[in-house]
């Protein structure tokens, strides 16, 4: 890819991200948990029925590893912040690929144009 396509692109990436919106890194699982009173339905030997759904959201974040449980109403809110921030990531992820390649291909550049002017 030429280097004004590549910086096109960066362009095109920014203007993305402002466009992300709220965003939360991390994953949500549904849990279903069994608790410790005897003769709860959760016990029964051949048909339990566990407590839950509840969801718990986990992530780490500057280092440390957090989980939180998520009210059931706040779980489409939640997803579409996961979503987001892998959004996010992508577009920075890309963003900084692209920006590699536009220093190497300069540095070729500036290198082949020195080249160049030695030879004179």
């Amino acid at each position: 890819m030429e280097i004004r396509a590549m910086q096109k692109r960066v362009e095109q990436i920014k203007s993305a991200l402002q466009k992300v919106g709220e965003m939360r890194p991390g994953s949500l699982s549904k849990q279903l948990t069994v608790c410790g009173r005897p003769g709860c339905r959760c016990q029964d030997p051949e048909h339990p029925q566990k407590h839950g759904p509840y969801y718990q959201l986990s992530y780490v974040h500057k280092g440390k590893s957090t989980t939180q449980f998520i009210q059931k109403q706040m779980v489409p809110m939640v997803r579409r912040q996961l979503k987001n921030f892998k959004t996010f990531k992508a577009l920075t992820t890309e963003w900084t690929d692209l920006c590699l390649a536009i220093a190497k291909e300069k540095l070729a550049s500036d290198r082949q144009k020195r080249k160049v002017l030695s030879r004179k």
